[in-house]
């Protein structure tokens, strides 16, 4: 993928739980660590001046482009990779990685830029696509079959309603603008006056994960650190809503070997676990009052953190579900 040039946005990107991140990565002078969702930059520039070099990752062309004045005010500590955070293991293998961090999900640039078609907040073309290549939101709810666009509702968005809002969808196509959408599902579902969400939030967040593969990039991503951090080395990850919390949280739980041991009321089996790759999981992390009063985005942000043990990267066995 080659970057795109792009102006910069003037909206603020603010990192959720950066003090606490920085924490959890514990980094040493002289260090080695990735920033597998670069953004705007904030955890990157935070982990150099606690005297680490990073490695950046980002999909989107704009993030690249626009984080190249801070690769040249970084004196060689900063590179960036154009890429998905999953491919971090095969880009960097042979590298000494101390630390890990994840920020899953959208950015505030992203959602800030109406043409990027992530909001429905702001009009815009239905794109979603992080990486600006391949098939954009108004591609899949135009060709879709109903009960595909249903399930992706329901399975991403926790959406309820989704029947009725695919076939809204199906009879109202062709869809092109994010306005258009949004106003479909709220005449759909219903929008009665002091609602505290938006009933089309459900529905733009289950459309941008299927577009993006959030939640298989989340998986890979995690086994992908899982590979390339050495013995030591920290992995850091906010998620945002419980689908990819309960990715992490699952995730951690067995390659720490912390899974359930069943119910007492079953016979035991016996079976010789395999090593755990990381130590048990640090206590989550969730924003302080103050810090979610002054970022609103910090409001639903889970911090989960561990440690990576000596174990060989594929002693742990079952995937991430």
């Amino acid at each position: 993928m080659t970057p795109k040039k792009s102006a910069p946005t003037s909206a603020p990107h603010i990192p959720v739980l950066l003090n606490e991140v920085i924490d959890a990565l514990a980094i040493t002078p002289g260090e080695t660590h990735v920033d597998g969702t670069f953004g705007a930059g904030g955890y990157s520039m935070a982990m150099i001046a606690a005297g680490a070099k990073v490695h950046g990752f980002d999909q989107d062309p704009d993030a690249i482009a626009n984080g190249q004045h801070l690769v040249e005010a970084s004196g060689g500590k900063l590179v960036l990779h154009h890429g998905f955070y999953s491919q971090m293991a095969d880009v960097l293998a042979g590298e000494d990685i101390d630390g890990v961090a994840l920020d899953i999900g959208v950015s505030s640039m992203q959602l800030d830029q109406a043409e990027r078609g992530f909001s429905f907040q702001k009009d815009g073309p239905l794109d979603m696509r992080m990486s600006q290549d391949g098939p954009s939101a108004a591609d899949f709810l135009n060709e879709a079959e109903e009960d595909e666009i249903a399930d992706v509702i329901y399975r991403y968005g926790e959406e309820r309603r989704s029947r009725k809002i695919a076939k809204a969808i199906v009879n109202a196509r062709p869809l092109t603008r994010t306005s258009e959408l949004a106003q479909l599902v709220r005449k759909t579902v219903g929008q009665k006056p002091g609602d505290k969400k938006d009933p089309a939030t459900r529905t733009f967040q289950a459309i941008r994960i299927h577009i993006n593969r959030e939640l298989g990039e989340l998986e890979d991503g995690l086994e992908a650190a899982e590979r390339l951090l050495k013995p030591g080395g920290r992995l850091a990850v906010v998620t945002f809503h419980s689908l990819e919390d309960r990715i992490v949280k699952n995730f951690l739980r067995e390659r720490s070997g912390q899974q359930s041991a069943g119910s007492r009321h079953l016979p035991q089996v016996s079976e010789k676990r395999p090593a755990a790759t990381f130590h048990k999981p640090a206590k989550l992390v969730r924003p302080a009052g103050a810090e979610q009063d002054s970022n609103p985005r910090a409001r639903s942000a889970t911090l989960r953190s561990a440690v990576r043990t000596d174990a060989p990267i594929n002693a742990m066995a079952g995937g991430v579900k």
